[in-house]
């Protein structure tokens, strides 16, 4: 999401003669546009301000000028600390929360005017959607497209609540619209986006009161957009994925057969404490509906290990629940305590000599299952959307209908430039931890065997 914001930051800038450069010490304007999930995340925004003082004061000091670039601050920090961000670096020039970039011009005039220490961290009234302008330019062949915003779940350990504030959807209509354009530029896969993206319950025109349409009922019309070939969406939640989004997975070749479906933990005691909202045994007949909608669906999650009174039998009971699933892909975390949010004031807080040593034993488990995972690709042919060149000569790069990266090298740039854009079939002849390598297959190759993805290639 922050990818789809900084994105949106740029169209609302061009038409103020702003345009993006790949160099820092190029800009007139820098904004770090900041995440607040973790203390990790949000200590490294106050490291990297440091290193844009000096690059601000050589600046200054080369070209004789008062100041350097102007530096501004969005997203979750700036909306969860922003006095105690411009008491701790005064020289920041502009501090605004994640629902009001629409409004950056403005403050970015005012800053200039007034000398900076501009703050908008309110939750306005309006919509930033309606305010955004149309983007331009290719949309490159993967793009992100935002269709809800905010939480109301209040998970123990989470703030997206507090910085980006109640759950809101996204109007069908204009969902439908951004998401035409997208494929217009260029697009051939749309990732669907949203703190609970599942919950979406977006207004149709003429639905009338109760008739707000679900995810699975948008997936539906989008996957009619001509030339839209892949529809993803994250992240999920399991109170909200309900049986006509499971449907959708097994009806609609589009969809791709991949899902995130954070479960935090598999202690029943420990998702209580979290706030989560389920138990083991409702997220595990959510994973038997999906498997039955869709065989090869692959899974993945997220966890932390180290909540507030998690003791070695809930932590054993995460390992257990991780074997019995097979993820194909996991994300996992030490606890990190949050200001404002009831975990971080909860009894039973462990050391992080506790929280490290789980945090390992889960990385190496999940690390064995997405090796496991990537390995039985081996052999198959599997349709792989190029979307960049790699780091090496004619090397391009793309994703399965798995999420997994892969990799082919082609026999000549023109070759290259030919699958830059498309979905073509690929031998895969290798698995590491994080990636495919593979061959490009000729159209309609019967010597290797098909993966069941129901999915039109091109080449």
């Amino acid at each position: 999401m922050n990818v789809y914001d900084a994105a949106r930051m740029a169209d609302v800038m061009a038409p103020h003669g702003y345009e993006a450069t790949g160099q820092a010490e190029d800009a007139d304007l820098i904004i770090l546009n900041t995440c607040h999930i973790r203390e990790k995340s949000a200590e490294k925004v106050y490291s990297e301000l440091g290193r844009l003082r000096l690059l601000r004061e050589e600046r200054a000091a080369n070209s004789g000028a008062p100041a350097g670039p102007m530096i501004a601050v969005g997203g979750c920090v700036a909306q969860a600390e922003g006095e105690e961000l411009l008491r701790r670096a005064p020289f920041v020039d502009v501090a605004f929360g994640p629902q009001t970039y629409h409004r950056l011009p403005e403050m970015v005039e005012r800053a200039l005017r007034d000398g900076g220490g501009v703050g908008d961290t309110d939750f306005p009234v309006e919509s930033k959607f309606d305010f955004l302008p149309e983007a331009v330019g290719n949309a490159g062949t993967a793009a992100f497209l935002t269709i809800q915003e905010g939480c109301d779940k209040f998970c123990s350990f989470c703030v997206v609540p507090y910085t980006r504030g109640s759950e809101y959807s996204r109007p069908v209509e204009d969902v439908l619209a951004e998401a035409r354009g997208l494929v217009a530029r260029g697009a051939r896969e749309i990732t669907l986006l949203g703190q609970n993206v599942n919950a979406y319950h977006g207004a149709a025109l003429g639905s009338g009161p109760g008739g707000d349409w679900t995810l699975g009922r948008l997936v539906r019309s989008l996957a009619e957009i001509d030339g839209l070939s892949r529809i993803r969406y994250t992240t999920s939640h399991p109170r909200d994925m309900d049986d006509d989004l499971i449907t959708a997975h097994g009806e609609l070749p589009q969809l791709m057969p991949y899902l995130h479906l954070p479960v935090q933990s598999g202690s029943d005691r420990m998702l209580a404490a979290m706030n989560r909202g389920h138990d083991v045994a409702a997220y595990l007949r959510i994973i038997e509906k999906l498997r039955k909608a869709r065989s090869d669906i692959a899974l993945s999650s997220d966890f932390i290990v180290g909540h507030p009174g998690e003791t070695d039998a809930d932590f054993q009971d995460t390992m257990a629940l991780i074997s019995e699933v097979e993820f194909a892909q996991a994300y996992s975390f030490k606890f990190s305590r949050r200001p404002g949010t009831p975990g971080a004031v909860m009894p039973g807080q462990l050391t992080e000599d506790i929280k490290s040593d789980r945090l390992e034993k889960l990385h190496d488990i999940l690390n064995r299952q997405q090796i496991a995972f990537n390995e039985k690709s081996i052999g198959h042919a599997v349709p792989v959307l190029f979307d960049r060149p790699g780091a090496r000569p004619n090397q391009i790069l793309g994703r399965s209908p798995h999420m997994q990266a892969v990799y082919v090298t082609c026999n000549t740039s023109r070759d290259m430039t030919a699958h830059l854009g498309n979905i073509s079939d690929v031998r895969i002849i290798a698995a590491r931890a994080n990636s495919l390598a593979g061959s490009l297959l000729p159209m309609n190759d019967d010597k290797y065997p098909a993966t069941e993805i129901s999915e039109t290639a091109s080449v």
